[in-house]
This record gives structure tokens, sequence and C-alpha cells, in this order.
């Protein structure tokens, strides 16, 4: 009976130690933004309205997360309505005919405690390159205002360069800096 009892405490464990937790992001306590230099004096913000994001981790500290995003590119606000039908347009994001932009996690490795450099597959206007961007876990509570759910704090951070995904071509630097900084603040809920 010992014998017995060891072999399937052997077969449970891993499932129980690999099991990973899937977490999605909380719209009304999350946002990704983003910032771009105009004519190299003035810092221009906008942010995306309609995305998902999915995190599928199994340690505690999210140090083995995988990050699934997927952003609808109609969804910008910039605040002016000119601007954003611009960035709508074939000059740039170029809606119509690439409605989505996709992140997909690749590699975790850990930059300090609580901090991660976070590589993944950005897949933007119809083009597809490796980016690295710092994750932050910022902690997890049980959330008794949602009846005891757990919720994790995660920021990246980041830049792209949006000559290397074909953004804007006719519009070069100093007018739109290539550099678009990147910030996403999320609260995600433990599935």
């Amino acid at each position: 009976m010992k014998k017995l009892t060891f072999i399937l405490s052997l077969l449970i464990l891993p499932v129980s130690v690999f099991a990973q937790d899937t977490w999605v992001e909380d719209p009304a306590h999350s946002k990704l933004g983003f910032t771009v230099t105009h004519l190299g004096i003035a810092d221009v913000p906008g942010y995306f309205g309609d995305y998902d994001v999915t995190i599928n981790a199994s340690e505690k500290g999210f140090s083995d997360a995988q990050v699934e995003l997927t952003v609808q590119t109609a969804s910008i606000d910039t605040r002016v309505d000119k601007r954003n039908n611009h960035l709508k347009s074939p000059d740039f994001f170029n809606v119509e005919k690439y409605p989505t932009m996709t992140f997909k996690s690749t590699d975790i490795k850990e930059a300090d405690d609580d901090k991660y450099e976070l590589t993944g597959d950005l897949t933007l206007h119809g083009i597809t390159k490796p980016v690295t961007v710092t994750m932050v876990y910022r902690g997890t509570i049980q959330n008794e205002m949602t009846q005891g759910n757990l919720k994790a704090g995660i920021q990246i951070t980041g830049t792209i360069d949006r000559s290397e995904f074909d953004l804007g071509g006719d519009f070069p630097p100093p007018m739109i800096n290539n550099e678009v900084r990147i910030k996403a603040d999320g609260e995600f809920i433990k599935q």
C-alpha cells in the first residue's frame, strides 16, 4: 500500500508543480499606452481602447510568464479625432488591411527582483519582428470586492522603432520620432 501511495504521489506531483494558471486583464483597471515625440520638442501620448491580454504562469512571481496580446488597431485614441483618423489611414496603421496587432512572448529572463526582460514576436502592419520589453510584477492580492478573486499587477515598458514596421514612412524624424515608447499597466484576474 505504501508503494502504491508513493507511485501515485509521483504521478500527481508533476501535475500540481507544473500546473499553469491563466490570468486575464481587468479592462476597468488596465491600459495600453504609447508616447512618441513630435517635431523633436513635444511628447504626444495615445492609447488603444480595445485589446485582450492573457498571461499563463505557474510560478508565483510570474518568472515563467507567457504573454499573448491582441490589439484592435482601430481603437487608437490620441484625444484628437483628426489625428486618430490619420493614424488609422494607410499612412500609418492601415486598419482596414491590418485590423489587429499581436504580441506573443517567446522568452523571459529575470533582470532583478520581480523584474524581467520579456521577448516576443510583435506583428504590426503585416510585419513580424522580435522585441524585448521590461515586465515588472507588482504583486498579487485577494480582492474582497470581487468575491475574493486573486488579482496580479503587471507593468510593461519598452520601445519599438516604428520604421521597422513601415509605419508612417512619409513622416520621418524630427516630424515624428521613430522611437515609440510603450507603457502598459494591468490588473489581471486569475481564472
